[in-house]
């Protein structure tokens, strides 16, 4: 078992049920999740000993959102409690040709005016084996940024293996503020997860003959990237999901990896989608375990895309599988017969 970090922030989701639209709901279902929670959730789920770092409110709101996180053995013992609020989203699932649709309400959260001294990192890294985080958390503003960068000297320090989730957010920042921020942190990173769009907003590298919108991927122009990236920053891994986007409903689903000498395509899923938020974060979750544990990148890779294929067929943020079924699917077995 391996000690694993994640720090950011956990939300409030309020989404709308079955497949109705804000302006048809009197009510919303209620969960938590958010890109880095979302990860410890998975890890823990998978054996590791996976810590999340935020800031949450003293309130019974921001207690719900830590007991969430106990409920699946994540280990909150290092979430400062303080501040005014929990940041809030709003989800509108969408189906067949009608996009989802997120609405954000998180300004002023408590983990976005964070400061430094809420956390003792030296006592967070100690001993740990991977620290990941997400370009969502600087986004929340210069406060958060400050706080991510200081948390990633300070894992370096310990000589902790970094990962990160590029994860760019249109409605949080401008692609020149996320180049110009994430261009910096990318000195303390080891092992890089995003897609094209991540790619091209947060360090500025844009794929050729693209069009997610269509299902046309040319493997050819996100190794061309994938170079790119490896050349200016050094990473160890590069890795994407590749989503087919055939409707909101159904999406072809594989993912890339780059070792810097070799490339490597996982197989295809054909998903039909029953929640696809937290999708990314679960092939994020996988990349890590699958690095931790199978001392194969392929193979790591493999295991990422399997699991992140499952949680598109699970409601909410987090993805509830075990390590035994992620496994029976890598072995062909996607039938979705019934256990018995």
């Amino acid at each position: 078992m391996k000690k694993v970090v994640t720090l950011g922030e956990i939300m409030l989701r309020l989404s709308t049920p079955l497949y109705n639209r804000f302006v048809q709901s009197d009510s919303f279902d209620v969960n938590y999740g958010g890109g880095e929670a979302n990860v410890a959730v998975s890890l823990s789920n998978y054996g590791h000993h996976a810590f999340f770092v935020t800031k949450l409110p003293k309130h019974e709101i921001g207690q719900s959102a830590v007991n969430a996180l106990r409920r699946y053995g994540v280990d909150t013992s290092y979430i400062a409690r303080g501040g005014d609020r929990i940041g809030i989203y709003f989800l509108e699932t969408g189906a067949s040709m009608r996009p989802s649709k997120v609405i954000y309400d998180r300004a002023h959260s408590a983990i976005a005016e964070a400061d430094i001294e809420d956390f003792d990192f030296d006592e967070i890294f100690k001993d740990a084996d991977w620290f990941h985080f997400t370009g969502i958390t600087p986004a929340l503003g210069d406060k958060a940024t400050r706080l991510i960068k200081h948390a990633l000297i300070s894992a370096k320090k310990h000589n902790v293996t970094i990962s990160v989730d590029l994860n760019y957010r249109k409605k949080l920042w401008t692609s020149e503020k996320a180049i110009e921020v994430m261009s910096e942190l990318m000195q303390y990173v080891d092992v890089c997860i995003g897609n094209e769009e991540d790619a091209e907003k947060c360090l500025g590298f844009k794929p050729v003959n693209v069009d997610v919108t269509t299902a046309d991927l040319e493997l050819s122009s996100y190794k061309n990237v994938f170079k790119q990236m490896k050349n200016k920053f050094g990473f160890k891994y590069i890795a994407t999901s590749l989503r087919k986007s055939y409707s909101a409903s159904d999406n072809g689903w594989s993912g890339l990896i780059y070792d810097g000498k070799e490339f490597y395509h996982s197989k295809e899923y054909n998903i039909r989608i029953v929640d696809r938020v937290g999708g990314g974060d679960s092939f994020a979750s996988g990349i890590i375990h699958g690095l931790l544990t199978y001392n194969d990148f392929k193979k790591a890779l493999d295991f990422a895309v399997a699991a992140s294929a499952l949680k598109h067929t699970i409601h909410g943020d987090f993805n509830m599988v075990s390590i035994d079924e992620v496994e029976n699917l890598m072995k062909g077995d996607a039938s979705g017969r019934v256990q018995r």
